[in-house]
Order: structure tokens, then sequence, then C-alpha cells
């Protein structure tokens, strides 16, 4: 996922600040991921270790993507200890989302 050629035309992301979002995400992926799970092909589910601070973090960052690759839909769901979020996209990017759970497994074992 750190290759460009995975981002979809669709992503309105400027190019330049692509590698700080990836970042981004590969940090709470690093510093929270306690499993990932794939319940159908086009929904991954990630729960993020919570905390302070943690649920708000992770829906501004969900927000901030969402507004930009419209193809996602990410919903957020805090519980006592466990943040649980799930990302769904269409069928058209079916790939993005393997590459997303690949990228996300990978930084989990970090």
């Amino acid at each position: 996922m750190s290759d460009p050629a995975w981002v979809p035309q669709s992503c309105t992301l400027p190019t330049e600040e692509r590698p700080l979002r990836v970042a981004e995400w590969d940090g709470l992926f690093a510093e929270r991921l306690t499993a990932l799970s794939r319940p159908g092909p086009l929904r991954l589910h990630l729960d993020l270790a919570g905390g302070s601070g943690v649920e708000e973090r992770v829906r501004d960052l969900a927000e901030r993507e969402g507004g930009c690759c419209s193809f996602f839909t990410f919903t957020v769901t805090p519980g006592e200890d466990l943040i649980g979020l799930d990302i769904e996209v269409d069928q058209p990017h079916a790939a993005v989302l393997e590459a997303l759970a690949a990228r996300t497994a990978a930084g989990g074992r970090r």
C-alpha cells in the first residue's frame, strides 16, 4: 500500500498528502489493533484497544478518509475496552479493501 498505484482515481486526497495519511493509519494499527476479521469480501472489521482519546482519533481519521475516498463506509462502535471499526467498500473497490486489510494485518504485527 506504500505504492501509490493501489490508490483509485476516485481518491481526492492530494498526492503529496497521501504518505501522511497512510502513516496515520499505520500508527493507529501498530498501536491499537487487537483483532482483524473479514466478515465478507467487501467488509473488514477491526478491534482496536480503547483508551483516552482513541475513539475520537478513530472517528476523526475515518471521517477524513471518507471525505476524500467516498467509496469507503466507516462504522465506529465504541465499547468499554475496545473500539470496533468496520470498513466497507463497493465491488469496484474490493482490491483497495484487500490492500488495506493486508497493510492493517502487517501494521498490527509491528
